[in-house]
């Protein structure tokens, strides 16, 4: 098999599984680690597409520089909203 179906595959395998976690976090009794789950398993499953589908990993300089700003700044702002929603 050429290597990127085999990379194609590894991470359609990791999606099913990210996915078959989100499932069972659905139904297990995690009270309130329930959303903390979710969303870490939601950015994990984000990371993965960003970095294949959208092709950052075969990208050099200037263009990895700018996604990973991209991703501190997406961070940032969720940060200061969690922050307002927490303070009201």
């Amino acid at each position: 098999m050429a290597r990127p179906v085999i990379t194609l595959v590894g991470v359609w395998v990791a999606l099913m599984v990210l996915l078959a976690t989100t499932v069972g976090a659905t139904f297990s009794p995690f009270g309130a680690w329930k959303p903390v789950i979710n969303l870490a398993v939601a950015f994990a499953k984000a990371g993965l597409i960003f970095w294949v589908f959208m092709h950052v990993r075969e990208q050099r300089g200037l263009a990895r520089l700018v996604a990973v700003a991209f991703l501190a700044w997406l961070a940032i702002l969720l940060g200061l909203t969690q922050a307002d929603l927490l303070t009201r």
